[in-house]
C-alpha cells in the first residue's frame, strides 16, 4: 500500500464549515494526510481542523485558511478517528495511583482513544458507576472511559456465591442496583454467564435484572454462557443472548465472539446465521472479536466445573481437599481440559511464579504428576482463585469467516499476559489486512471507530467530521505493527505518531506525552426514568 501517492482517493473536499478568517492559536491543522472518516466512505486526502476539543473542518486545502495554526504535516499518513475498544479489563490501570499506568500506555500505543470496562458481569465490582466517573474527572486518565453496570457484581453483592436463585426481595434489590448504576451513566448491563456465580443465574433472572437497563436506554453486553461445549454448547448460548435482548427490550452485544474448541470449530456460519435471524427479526445484535487463535482466561474458570464453585474460593478449596468432591473434579476437568485443546495448549501466565511462561503439560512433567494435579496445586497455591493462562483453542477459518461480518467490531478483551492487550489493533491490521486480506483497510477502521460509536449510541465520536470530538490517530500503514507476543506479551506497539484525545496530543511524533485527557464517557437515560434517589 503506497499512501504517498493513493489511487482513486477522491481528492474533493468532504466537508467545509466553520471556517475562520482569524482562528485562536490553540489551532491545529493535520495537513494531507489520507482521511479515512470512521464510515464506509471512501478515504480523502486533505486537511482536518480542530479547536480545542473539537473538528471544527475536514476538506482539502481548508487548512490554508488557518494561518497561525499549529500545523502537522501528515502527507503518505493514515489519519483516522481514535479507536474505541467495546472489551477491556483495564480497571487497573484506569483506578492506578500512579500517574503514569492512568496513562493507559497499551491501548494508547494501538491508537485506542476510548475504552470501555465494566465487562463480563464486573461492572461496579470496585465502586459504583459514580464513583468511576468520580475517580476519571478528579484524577485524569489518558483515553475517553465508559462502563456497564455489572450483573456479577450486582448478583455477587445480593446472593454471595451461592448457587441459588433470588428471592422476590433479592431479585428486586438486584433490580434497583441495576437501575441506580444506569442513572449514574452506565451503558448497559453486562454479564459473564460463563462465570461463577453468573452460571448460577436462570435466564428469566437475567431478563428481569436487564429490564432495568432496557428502562433506561442501556444495551446488553454479554459474555455468553457457553463460547464451546461446556453446558448449553456455543448456538445455543447465542440463542440465550439472543433471547434475554428480545424478553427485556435491549440490543444485545456478543463479547469476544468465537468457536472455542475442536468441538465447535466450523461452528462460525451456524452462530452468524443465528445472529443474523435475530437482527432480521428487528433486534439490533452485534459482537467483537480480538484477532487471536488463544483465549485469556484463568484455570479456574477454564478447567474447574461449576458446581465446585458453588460458594465461592474458600468452598472451591475444601471440595478439592475432600476425598470425594475431588474425585469428581477431577473427571470433569479432564473433559474440559481437553475442550481447551489439552495441556500443550494452556500457557500459564501469573508473575514470578516457577510456572511461570510455561505449558501446563511442562510444569505436570517437571513435577511427576498429571496435568490435573499440576493444575490443581496451582489452584490450591492461588487460594481458589487460579492462575491467569493463555489458552490456544481456536480455529482460523472461524475467526475470518467472522471478522468478515458486518456487525463484527474490533475489541481487546485486554487482559494482563495476553498480547491482546497490547497488540490487538495493529495485529489485526498486520495480520488480517495486509497479510490475509480477510478485510481491508477501509473495514478494519470502520470496524474499530464508526460502528462502535454507533451502536453504543457515543455522543460525537468515531468519525472525523465537524464538530465531533478531537479523538484522531494518525499511524503509518507501513509500519504500524504489534511487538506483543505470547512469549512477551507486555510490548507497546509501533507506527503510531499521533493519537489525540479531546484535542490534546497523547502521542506526539511517535512519544507518549503523558497528558491524561480522557473523559467519563456517562450515557444519558430515557428521559424520566430516574427518579431523584437514582441519579448522582
Amino acid at each position: 500500500m503506497n499512501l504517498r501517492a493513493p489511487l482513486g482517493i477522491a481528492t474533493a473536499a468532504i466537508l467545509l464549515i466553520g471556517a475562520a478568517p482569524n482562528p485562536p492559536l490553540q489551532t491545529t491543522v493535520i495537513t494531507g494526510g489520507t482521511i479515512f472518516d470512521g464510515s464506509l466512505r471512501q478515504p480523502t486526502v486533505g486537511d482536518v481542523v480542530i479547536q480545542g476539543d473539537r473538528i471544527v473542518a475536514v476538506g482539502l486545502n481548508v487548512g490554508k485558511r488557518y494561518r497561525n495554526a499549529k500545523r502537522i504535516y501528515a502527507r503518505g499518513m493514515v489519519v483516522a478517528p481514535g479507536f474505541i475498544d467495546p472489551h477491556t479489563h483495564s480497571d487497573a490501570f484506569i483506578r492506578s495511583s500512579d500517574p503514569a499506568e492512568r496513562i493507559v500506555a497499551p491501548w494508547l500505543a494501538q491508537g485506542v482513544t476510548t475504552i470501555v470496562t465494566g465487562v463480563d458481569g464486573y461492572g461496579q465490582g470496585s465502586g459504583t458507576v459514580g464513583g468511576l466517573f468520580d475517580h476519571i474527572q478528579q484524577n485524569g486518565v489518558g483515553p475517553n472511559v465508559a462502563t456497564f453496570v455489572g450483573f456479577g457484581a450486582v448478583r455477587t453483592k445480593v446472593l454471595n456465591n451461592d448457587n441459588r436463585a433470588p428471592s422476590e426481595t433479592e431479585l428486586e434489590t438486584m433490580k434497583k442496583l441495576t437501575a441506580s448504576g444506569m442513572c449514574e451513566g452506565a451503558l448497559g448491563l453486562s454479564t459473564g454467564l460463563f462465570y461463577a456465580p453468573q452460571s448460577f443465574a436462570y435466564t428469566s433472572e437475567v431478563i428481569a435484572v436487564a429490564s432495568e437497563a432496557a428502562q433506561r436506554g442501556g444495551v446488553y453486553d454479554t459474555h455468553q454462557r457457553d463460547e464451546s461445549n461446556y453446558t448449553i454448547g456455543v448456538v445455543k448460548s447465542v440463542e440465550e443472548g439472543i433471547a434475554i435482548g428480545r424478553g427485556a427490550g435491549l440490543p444485545v452485544h456478543f463479547a469476544h465472539l468465537k468457536a472455542l474448541g475442536a468441538e465447535v470449530h466450523g461452528k462460525a456460519g451456524e452462530i452468524i446465521s443465528t445472529i443474523e435471524a435475530a437482527r432480521s427479526g428487528g433486534l439490533l445484535v452485534t459482537a467483537d472479536q480480538y484477532p487471536y487463535e488463544a483465549s485469556g482466561s484463568s484455570l479456574v474458570a477454564s478447567l474447574v466445573p461449576r458446581w465446585a464453585q458453588d460458594g465461592g474460593p474458600t468452598a472451591l478449596l475444601t471440595r478439592i481437599l475432600a476425598t470425594d468432591t475431588r474425585a469428581r473434579i477431577v473427571g470433569d476437568m479432564v473433559l474440559n481440559l481437553a475442550r481447551r485443546g489439552g495441556a500443550n495448549a494452556v500457557l500459564l501466565r501469573g508473575t514470578g511464579q516457577p510456572w511461570t511462561g510455561k505449558r501446563l503439560d511442562a510444569v505436570a512433567s517437571d513435577w511427576g504428576v498429571d496435568p490435573i494435579e499440576a493444575a490443581l496445586r496451582i489452584i490450591v497455591h492461588d487460594e481458589g482463585k487460579g492462575s491467569p493462562i493463555v489458552s490456544f483453542n481456536m480455529n482460523e477459518a472461524d475467526i475470518k469467516l467472522l471478522m468478515r461480518q458486518p456487525w463484527m467490531m474490533t475489541g481487546s478483551d485486554g487482559s494482563a499476559g495476553h498480547p491482546r492487550m497490547y497488540g490487538t489493533y495493529p495485529t489485526k491490521y498486520a495480520t488480517y489486512v495486509l497479510k490475509e486480506k480477510t478485510i481491508d483497510l477501509l473495514t478494519f477502521i470502520n470496524s474499530s471507530s464508526g460502528r462502535v460509536a454507533d451502536f453504543y449510541k457515543f455522543d460525537r465520536r468515531g468519525y472525523i467530521k465537524p464538530d465531533y470530538f478531537a479523538d484522531i490517530v494518525m499511524f503509518d500503514a507501513a509500519t504500524y505493527r504489534p511487538r506483543a507476543t505470547y512469549d512477551d506479551p507486555n510490548k507497546l506497539a509501533v507506527g503510531i505518531s499521533l493519537v489525540m484525545v479531546n484535542g490534546a496530543l497523547a502521542i506526539n511524533d511517535g512519544t507518549i506525552t503523558g497528558l491524561r485527557a480522557g473523559r467519563g464517557l456517562k450515557h444519558h437515560p430515557t428521559p424520566g426514568s430516574c427518579s431523584p434517589s437514582t441519579r448522582r
